[in-house]
């Protein structure tokens, strides 16, 4: 069977498996007002679409906020449902409330089946090495609240027979040039302890010498740790590849040609990593910032060049290494691979706050666009414009070139990580009607 084919058959196998999701849903809804009457019905109707909303709003404020209203929130979010289910017993409906949640669970599992496709069926392949004999590791001690000390990283590195080196300073340390040098000194293995950004610096120099690349999940979120399934709760199970390691081979991400390897954000995207709280949670700050930041139409005016598409005047775009899930519009998920060789680009065009919380919460996708794609340049009003790159806020000349660099890191993790299965994808249902109406 040709490749065509095989595309023509998935297309189609998530074609049904979106109808079937519908199928249930609508069943799911159906089976309470048939058992019930309408105009009992209604009135549960009434209460459940109450819940959902509350439960939302509640879950919202979970991300946002903090202290007592998080956790206020939280317990809202958990009665809600029970509220629901309190109401269908009283009203002796316990047995249609059973077969209602198999429906929805149905109308999950083929959701989930649609969104899977091809792109959720296998994982990066990878291949056995041999220990390295002369690693090289730079290790952040104040990366994450200080993981390097709490976890013994560097003692525990150099048991192993590998050469550390703390960025404790005093001053700035050119950590791209100290890689090179360990290179230049015999080195066969490269790995930094600390953030995404100082991973980028140094894997930028391991792939340009063709040497492994070791990550170890010592930063504050470590994204690129979790794309690779590493642990990122015990950064010191990093270290396992230093003696039963696997290799893979996986693609970087260029920007007016310095590597990143998680994302680039434009417009508003870039002015949420500005702020001071990004960095210590980046979740909350784009839940509560993202929408107001897009319904202000403050920045530059920009124009992204998405392959052969032209985007007009985004307040925000993400361009980042390999595509992130469909229903993740900020980057603040996970990547299932990073080996295809292609960019992922977001853009979001919004006249209003009320229209971005409608696209956070998938409610439309109204002013949103998707695309995968070899090159992004993207062009401004302005001679420079800011720009987070793995969550580092910097000052770049237009227009900014985004490239891939496909295959360009040899990338040594353990054999034994908790997070090689791929994420299972969000029922994202504005991208199911899609699918399920589809024709080829």
């Amino acid at each position: 069977m040709s490749s065509a084919d095989d595309d023509k058959s998935i297309d189609h196998a998530q074609r049904w498996w979106a109808r079937g999701a519908f199928a249930s849903a609508g069943a799911a809804a159906v089976v309470p007002i048939v058992s019930a009457g309408v105009a009992a019905s209604v009135g549960l109707l009434i209460t459940v679409v109450g819940a959902v909303v509350v439960t939302v709003a509640a879950l919202y404020w979970f991300l946002a906020g903090r202290r007592v209203v998080r956790w206020v929130s939280l317990a809202i979010a958990v009665l809600a449902p029970i509220v629901v289910l309190v109401e269908f017993v009283v009203a002796g409906l316990l047995a249609e409330v059973v077969v209602t949640l198999v429906l929805a669970g149905l109308a999950v599992y083929c959701g989930r089946a649609a969104l899977r496709g091809r792109r959720w069926a296998a994982r990066m392949p990878e291949h056995d090495v041999a220990p390295p004999q002369r690693a090289f590791l730079i290790m952040n001690p104040h990366s994450g609240g200080g993981k390097v000390a709490k976890f013994d990283l560097k003692r525990k590195a150099e048991e192993l027979g590998a050469e550390v080196v703390l960025l404790d300073g005093p001053g700035m340390v050119d950590v791209a040039a100290l890689a090179r040098q360990a290179v230049a000194d015999g080195a066969d293995l490269l790995g930094v302890a600390g953030g995404d950004g100082t991973q980028a610096l140094v894997a930028a120099v391991a792939a340009e010498h063709d040497v492994p690349f070791l990550v170890i999940s010592a930063g504050t979120r470590n994204h690129f740790a979790m794309d690779l399934g590493i642990d990122r709760a015990d950064p010191s199970r990093s270290l396992d590849a230093l003696r039963d390691g696997v290799e893979m081979r996986i693609d970087l991400g260029r920007i007016n040609g310095r590597v990143f390897v998680n994302n680039a954000s434009f417009g508003v995207y870039a002015e949420v990593v500005r702020s001071p709280a990004y960095r210590d949670d980046k979740t909350a700050t784009v839940l509560k910032q993202l929408p107001d930041l897009l319904g202000a139409q403050t920045g530059s005016r920009l124009v992204a060049r998405i392959g052969e598409v032209t985007v007009t005047s985004p307040q925000a775009i993400l361009v980042s290494n390999n595509p992130y899930g469909a229903t993740d519009l900020a980057g603040l998920s996970r990547r299932d691979r990073i080996d295809r060789g292609v960019l992922g680009a977001v853009t979001v065009s919004v006249a209003s706050a009320r229209q971005a919380i409608g696209l956070l919460r998938r409610v439309n996708v109204g002013g949103l666009t998707t695309h995968t794609t070899p090159e992004v340049i993207v062009e401004a009003d302005s001679p420079e414009i800011p720009v987070g790159v793995d969550g580092e806020s910097l000052m770049l000349t237009t227009p900014v070139r985004c490239t891939i660099d496909t295959g360009a890191l040899r990338v040594r993790v353990p054999r034994d990580r908790p997070g090689v299965r791929p994420a299972q994808p969000k029922v994202d249902w504005v991208r199911l009607r899609a699918l399920a109406g589809r024709h080829r």
